[in-house]
């Protein structure tokens, strides 16, 4: 926030938003404005539809009085539209301004196919999950999308990514909201956020069901291996997007494995859903993908569970030093493998390696939110992009309030 005394509508809108002040006095203590000042802020928050008054709150003065009106972020105005791509696989919804998912809908759609038909058919998913969610193409705020892969936040774009031939340095942002536009008709363009799946099922996770954790790490084992790691409240992201890319560290008992990046020895060629997936093709049992692992699964199938169990193993193994090296309050498993084989297996080499001292206060966990982690994810990703207090006030002006 600006300096005391000088707080904008965006800085008012986000201590509203946040819950940190929700009545005119408390915004004035918070802020040091004076009471005509905040009036007139907040009248263009209420003119734009972004806020509301909601019941009568505490008193604001000690010498008593009426309950002061409770002042509310207004969450009805606009709706957000959402997107996870897996490497054959797609989900897609629309969502509240607060993370309540009104329509949705998975399908086939495979990375391999390539962007450009990709975010061409979700564009198509989108207008007919507005259609099925009574809401018009106008009222989309923004779209979030995950992608199994590094992304830079500044460009959007995905750097490099081993199991997205022909995405790197596509510009997805710019495809996806023309995609948008020609399946809806909106005249205006939407503002597209694209960031790595795993980065946003931890924000998503770490918002919904551990609010007070300061340093969370997800951990999806799917086709691939990543990690998302959200400290303070903010997902880190590294330099251009590559942190949390634990697939890829080299390891003893997969020197012989050649991994989709081309190089041998990652943990993703030895114990990600893929790679379980070949040893049981291997062993005479159909599985082509993390998926049909999970199916497997759930099936009770002896082999899948054992060879689940073992990767658990191996990715427990790095995980000793990633907890070692973070200390986390809360570390998740989720993706295609995170059922009760896989995470036993973390957790036997986790304990085994880790200093007791880095594992004393950890939660191992699964998911709570589940196939819907990214989806929340991208939808708060939106949010916090479209009411931060700079690019509020640019909105406002836009608006001419």
């Amino acid at each position: 926030m600006t300096g005391r005394g000088q707080a904008s509508s965006g800085d008012l809108l986000e201590l509203v938003r946040t819950g940190r002040a929700t009545t005119r006095g408390a915004l004035q203590q918070a802020t040091g404005l004076s009471r005509a000042t905040v009036g007139q802020r907040l009248d263009r928050l209420f003119r734009a539809g972004w806020l509301r008054e909601g019941a009568g709150g505490p008193v604001d003065s000690p010498l008593g009085g009426r309950p002061s009106i409770t002042l509310e972020f207004d969450d009805a105005h606009a709706v957000l539209l959402a997107a996870d791509l897996d490497t054959r696989h797609a989900r897609a919804a629309v969502l509240t301004l607060t993370g309540e998912i009104l329509a949705e809908h998975s399908g086939t759609l495979v990375v391999e196919d390539g962007p450009d038909a990709v975010l061409g058919e979700l564009g198509g998913w989108f207008a007919e999950l507005l259609e099925k969610a009574g809401h018009r193409a106008e009222e989309v705020g923004g779209i979030g999308l995950a992608v199994p892969g590094p992304v830079d936040n500044e460009t959007g774009r995905v750097v490099q990514p081993p199991i997205m031939p022909g995405w790197d340095g596509y510009d997805i942002r710019g495809r996806l909201a023309r995609a948008f536009a020609e399946r809806t008709g909106r005249a205006t363009k939407v503002p597209v956020l694209v960031d790595n799946d795993a980065n946003l099922m931890a924000y998503g996770e770490q918002r919904a069901g551990h609010p007070d954790c300061s340093a969370f790490v997800l951990v999806k084992v799917s086709t691939g291996i990543g990690a998302g790691v959200v400290v303070d409240g903010s997902v880190f992201r590294g330099i251009d997007g590559g942190a949390g890319d634990i697939g890829h560290i080299r390891v003893p008992e997969g020197a012989d494995s050649l991994c989709r990046c081309g190089s041998y020895g990652c943990l993703a060629a030895v114990a990600s859903g893929g790679a379980v997936a070949r040893k049981l093709t291997e062993a005479g049992i159909r599985a082509a993908s993390g998926s049909d692992v999970r199916d497997l699964l759930a099936s009770g199938h002896p082999e899948a569970a054992a060879l689940a169990r073992e990767a658990g193993r191996r990715v427990g193994d790095v995980l000793a030093t990633v907890v070692t090296l973070l200390n986390p309050g809360v570390l998740m498993i989720a993706g295609d493998l995170a059922g009760t084989p896989f995470l036993t297996g973390v957790r036997e080499l986790l304990y085994q390696r880790a200093l007791p001292r880095s594992t004393a206060r950890l939660d191992v966990v699964t998911s709570r939110l589940g196939e819907r982690a990214a989806l929340v994810g991208a939808g708060a990703m939106v949010v916090e992009h479209l009411y931060a207090p700079e690019r509020v006030e640019e909105r406002l002006l836009a608006l001419g309030v």
